[in-house]
């Protein structure tokens, strides 16, 4: 990508090496979350059970983390994240704008290991996640290391799909979605799940969006749109679950498969256009 540090970003919360804070449990779980703890336990080897239930000592203090001094390399992505998120965030204010409707900015927020969001106590190993409740984006810089070394997707355009996906989430807050989503999803609970997958790929789809801007603006460089295909087509359900347990259980999914997330991220890098991002009307 073709792009000028320009220093941290206004809407970047630089929390790494600090400690987490306590933030209590996480929501009580059904089976779903029942089974993606499970998973995630199973890969990262670590009890992803006893962070729900608050981990640490009953009633002691949480744990510390000590301070530690950032990488070369690492200031660098510091700066190519908030390169890509105020660029996106650029790019989103003008899209709401030309239809009458007011963009409001997320807050992105770096951490390290772990992080107390508003909705709740989160780790390191459970990826980059948006949280609705405070309309944050919380990323440890770690796990682009993992996109690069354990799901095979490296480059800088994989990296700004991460940002672009949960921002994509953002959009949604903003135009109601998710809130629709939730309440479905509350009305039906045996739609959850395909309502989550469903509003996990046009979060994919609106990242697209983002990515036709940049190619228009001549941000990208040849091979840039591969390793954003990539990038989505490595978080995958069916590609973790493969490399998790060497079987693919579909009716588990929360995000898509591969195929879809690709194409959907695809659909929205070729058009341009939020409105062709209606995954809850297509069958595919």
């Amino acid at each position: 990508m073709r792009w000028t540090p320009g220093g941290p970003s206004a809407d970047l919360e630089d929390d790494r090496g600090s400690s987490g804070g306590g933030g209590g449990p996480l929501p009580k779980l059904g089976i779903g979350g029942f089974l993606v703890l499970l998973l995630l336990s199973f890969i990262f080897k670590k009890d992803f059970f006893a962070l729900v239930g608050g981990g640490g000592a009953p009633g002691g203090p949480p744990a510390q983390t000590a301070p530690r001094a950032s990488s070369p390399e690492e200031d660098k992505l510091v700066q190519f994240v908030s390169f890509v998120l105020d660029d996106d965030q650029k790019t989103w204010t003008q899209l709401f704008a030309s239809s009458g409707k007011t963009y409001r900015h997320a807050k992105l927020h770096l951490f390290t290991d772990t992080v107390r969001s508003g909705c709740g106590f989160a780790e390191t190993a459970m990826g980059p996640f948006y949280c609705p409740a405070d309309e944050k984006v919380y990323i440890d810089l770690g796990f682009y290391r993992e996109l690069r070394d354990r799901f095979g997707a490296p480059g800088e355009f994989a990296e700004a799909y991460v940002v672009a996906h949960e921002l994509g989430h953002h959009v949604q807050k903003l135009l109601g979605i998710s809130d629709q989503v939730e309440r479905a999803q509350q009305q039906n609970p045996r739609s959850a799940k395909a309502l989550s997958v469903k509003l996990e790929l046009q979060a994919d789809c609106l990242a697209g969006v983002w990515g036709y801007t940049a190619k228009q603006r001549n941000i990208l460089d040849p091979g840039d749109l591969d390793d954003g295909l990539r990038a989505a087509a490595a978080v995958g359900d069916d590609r973790i679950q493969k490399q998790a347990t060497g079987q693919v259980h579909p009716e588990t999914w929360t995000h898509g498969s591969s195929e879809q997330r690709a194409r959907w991220f695809r659909t929205g890098f070729d058009s341009g256009d939020m409105g062709r991002c209606d995954t809850f009307s297509s069958g595919r």
